[in-house]
């Protein structure tokens, strides 16, 4: 018989989002979640429109398009000019195109529509600072009023949960860091692209830019080689590492350097993917969102991805036995998981190119058509979640 109740390890996006999927198929969920309450991680995330049509199959999108902002296009731009490179348009012709709006917001004010929404939800419960030592199927089901049919493991990048999925994919640091700038609105150059998001590129390194209306001021995101300061979320960097950092950017525009150089008390995260591996314990078990598999960037994927999973896992849970559901979730999402992030390791290459490669990257880019980048995001944008 499908499913009757679900406990779900993380209140983070990917859990928040399936607790409501399940809801809205009257499956009822419980979110063990370790944190004491619930604070926003991180700065901007990019929805684009496979992300908004499934906050618009939750019931959320009303009432996000009234906080969040809806840039008008992509740009890849030479961080060394600031040369516009490409121009892929959004706004109406996003949803013209795809269906649906492509949208920026702070990671904050998504989490807290979620939040708000799951705690409005009678099917949904959610337990704060609930730690699992260990995280075993009794102890998970000792935090629950109603034993669970099934374990979700929503715990992100470091998830516990695959401790109990043999052969699960496992944590591994990419070499990269990502250091995060917010520069309020009145503070900003006027130089930087309004109603855009835009990648800058530039060797070994890039940095990304756009609005953010919830947050009053310039999303700034650094992706550059580093050290892996360990699991954490955020690493202050000491001088050493803010001096080099100012140092790559040195050659790049002096808009764009005197941005990198004037940052105090500098934040970054490192950056890590999942290894390939199983999803799902065959019966009762399965990963969700980052915990199955995180990935680079490089394509803003990685919030789409976890809601993506939401909707499909519920789907699957609410019309097919426990284990049939879990085979049909992973046979459904893996696939296009792994395409993405191929996507994202071609992205990264050509992002960083340097030298003569990067001279031929530049040209290249320049001469292509925008149809010609827009029908090459059809499979991802145009996506529509289901089984």
């Amino acid at each position: 018989m499908p499913v009757q109740s679900v406990a779900i390890v993380g209140a983070g996006i990917a859990g928040l989002a399936l607790a409501l999927s399940l809801a809205r198929r009257g499956i009822s969920s419980e979110i063990l979640e370790q944190a004491e309450e619930l604070r926003e991680v991180g700065a901007g995330l990019q929805l684009s429109p496979n992300a908004t049509r499934v906050l618009e199959a939750i019931g959320l999108l009303d009432d996000l398009r009234r906080k969040w902002t809806e840039p008008q296009s992509v740009d890849l731009a030479s961080g060394l000019s600031m040369k516009r490179l490409v121009n892929i348009p959004l706004g109406e012709a996003a949803v013209a195109r795809w269906g649906a709006p492509y949208a920026v917001v702070h990671r904050a004010t998504l989490q807290g529509a979620l939040l708000q929404a799951v705690r409005r939800e009678p099917l949904c419960r959610l337990h704060l600072a609930t730690r699992l030592q260990p995280k075993t199927p009794a102890d998970i089901a000792r935090h629950c009023l109603t034993k669970p049919d099934v374990v979700v493991g929503a715990d992100g990048v470091w998830s516990q949960t695959r401790n109990l999925v043999p052969g699960a994919p496992k944590s591994r640091f990419s070499g990269n860091v990502a250091w995060r700038i917010v520069v309020p609105f009145a503070k900003a150059p006027a130089e930087l692209p309004r109603e855009r998001v835009t990648a800058f590129m530039g060797p070994g390194a890039h940095l990304v830019c756009y609005p953010l209306a919830d947050a009053g001021g310039f999303n700034l995101v650094a992706i550059t080689g580093g050290f892996d300061p360990g699991e954490t979320w955020e690493a202050r960097a000491e001088s050493g590492r803010a001096i080099a950092l100012r140092d790559l950017f040195g050659r790049w525009h002096p808009v764009l350097s005197s941005l990198m150089g004037r940052g105090e008390n500098l934040l970054y995260w490192p950056l890590c993917q999942a290894t390939d591996g199983a999803w799902h314990n065959g019966r009762d078990t399965v990963l969700l969102g980052d915990a199955a598999h995180a990935m680079m960037p490089f394509m803003a994927q990685g919030a789409a991805s976890a809601l993506e999973d939401a909707l499909v896992l519920a789907e699957a849970l609410a019309t097919l036995p426990a284990p049939e559901a879990l085979r049909a979730f992973e046979e459904n999402r893996k696939p296009r998981a792994m395409r993405l992030k191929e996507r994202a390791e071609f992205n990264r290459r050509v992002y960083h190119a340097a030298g003569p490669l990067r001279l031929g990257r530049d040209l290249a880019l320049s001469l292509r058509p925008a149809s010609a980048f827009v029908r090459d995001l059809d499979w991802i944008y145009g996506y529509r979640a289901g089984l």
